[in-house]
């Protein structure tokens, strides 16, 4: 059995927050669809610094860098959309 890491990591960690669902689409707004929310934001932080191995700072982000797995994707694994 492999581990999943990395991108992949991070989309199977949003889906064990909605578990109705099977895959979210890329352009899926996570905050307004609940699948990221304020209570689960900072266990989301750990494994997104985890699976990019880099600290995520505050003050280097924007909410919008957050909102959906493409602008996730751009911003924290350096890939376009």
């Amino acid at each position: 059995m492999s581990t999943v890491t990395g991108f992949d990591a991070v989309i199977q960690y949003l889906l064990t927050k909605r578990p109705d669902l099977t895959s979210i689409d890329p352009d899926l707004d996570l905050v307004e669809n609940r699948i990221l929310d304020s209570l689960g934001f900072v266990n989301f932080l750990y494994v997104l610094e985890e699976q990019t191995g880099e600290e995520i700072l505050m003050e280097n982000v924007t909410p919008s860098d957050f909102r959906t797995i493409n602008s996730i994707r751009k911003r924290f694994f350096h890939e376009s959309a």
